[in-house]
């Protein structure tokens, strides 16, 4: 049976999916004005975030294994939020410095995309890992739990994806969606914290 928690955890790893993806998606719009939108431009893109989500897999695993809590998982949503809000506040004149330095688009792209995405992309790959470690109780049922948890995000990835596709970029311009994202996540990780913070208080007795 699912209780609260565990229900929580596998909403946040959803959620940290389809930001995940919508981000991704919006580094093709926010790169196209300096550097165009060809294919090199796409594989810079994906490279810094398949880099930085297995560095963020390494440390989520890590840092999962020293007294893991809903707390601290909670932290790591907000300071994702915190570092993906750099993305909305300089990535134009990160641009317009890149693209005035260097002059190949190839290298300017990734250059830019390591600039803009490296870092926040690295704390919302932490997420996964220790979302398995709050979620797994015995050995014997790591496998299952694992692989529910993965579904859960991969599909918020594919809900992200087209979501924001077809609909956010539509709607809003990309700053704003990137903002939202960055109070999204913030939002959530807050929220792990108060209930963390709920559950473990202790009654006062007069």
């Amino acid at each position: 049976m699912l209780n609260k928690t565990n229900a929580l955890i596998y909403l946040l790893a959803f959620s940290s999916g389809f930001s995940i993806m919508g981000i991704e998606l919006l580094g093709g719009r926010i790169l196209a004005p300096y550097f165009g939108s060809s294919v090199h431009i796409w594989g810079s893109i994906i490279t810094v975030f398949m880099l930085s989500l297995s560095f963020g897999y390494l440390l989520g695993g890590k840092l999962s294994i020293n007294k893991p809590s809903l707390t601290k998982y909670g932290l790591i949503f907000l300071i994702a939020s915190i570092m993906v809000l750099p993305i909305a506040l300089f990535a134009e004149p990160i641009m317009e410095f890149i693209f005035a330095h260097v002059e190949d688009s190839r290298y300017g792209s990734l250059l830019a995309s390591t600039a803009l995405f490296f870092v926040p992309t690295i704390i919302l790959g932490m997420i996964s890992p220790y979302s398995v470690r709050l979620l797994v109780t015995d050995s014997e049922h790591s496998g299952q739990v694992a692989g529910g948890l993965y579904f859960v995000s991969t599909l918020g990835s594919a809900l992200g994806t087209i979501i924001t596709s077809f609909y956010m970029v539509l709607a809003f311009d990309v700053n704003t969606i990137i903002i939202g994202f960055a109070s999204f996540i913030g939002c959530l990780g807050l929220l792990a914290i108060v209930i963390d913070s709920v559950a473990n208080k202790e009654p006062v007795y007069a």
